[in-house]
């Protein structure tokens, strides 16, 4: 990796191990922890490719497979990745930084339906290479692919910002919500969800 990850750089040693916690103690009280999976389900056909883009503990690509689709999970940390491998076997899951996301050089050549980037993986990457990161994910889709991207709007990363990285990485955007359940979007929603595609011609 050529730069460090916000990841690793904002945040306190044993984080990582803490986010698998938390998301173990989640999973293991029943909360629901499906919902990014459920909007990407719907938007793609049954047995869909999937790329779970910064797929941390690999909640969302693991529901996603469950629900039938060929997940492949990639994520630059891998103490997430190796807790990933372990509570949800079945996808594969890789450790690569999205910025330079070369899938094909790990035997995944053949191209996904779809992309989703959930929890904050935007707000996440190395500073700079937000532009990078979008377009190497839009290098992995199909023509007429869609990528759904979730992150906070206080986390640094401004919405404007956003979409002229979209654009120059080549993606057109479709939607945008409030929320993974399809709120509303409005300009003082502290959360956005934005779907992206990559054009067909």
């Amino acid at each position: 990796m050529s730069k460090p990850t916000r990841w690793v750089t904002d945040t306190q040693p044993g984080h990582s191990q803490w986010y698998i916690d938390r998301f173990r103690r989640l999973a293991a009280e029943g909360a629901d922890l499906a919902g990014e999976a459920r909007l990407l389900d719907a938007m793609v056909p049954r047995g869909a490719r999937i790329l779970d883009a910064g797929c941390g503990t690999g909640r969302v690509g693991a529901e996603l497979a469950a629900r039938g689709h060929a997940v492949v999970g990639v994520d630059a940390d891998p103490v997430l990745v190796e807790a990933a491998r372990a509570d949800h076997p079945g996808p594969r899951w890789l450790v690569a930084d999205l910025a330079e996301l070369d899938l094909a050089a790990q035997g995944e050549a053949e191209p996904f339906d779809a992309a989703v980037v959930a929890g904050n993986v935007m707000a996440f990457v190395a500073p700079g290479t937000e532009r990078a990161v979008l377009t190497r994910i839009a290098g992995h889709l199909r023509p007429d692919g869609v990528v759904v991207v979730g992150f906070g709007t206080d986390r640094g990363y401004p919405l404007t910002d956003f979409d002229a990285d979209a654009v120059a990485a080549g993606l057109r955007r479709e939607h945008r919500f409030a929320t993974w359940d399809l709120r509303p979007w409005r300009e003082d929603a502290d959360f956005a969800v934005t779907v992206l595609r990559r054009p067909a011609d």
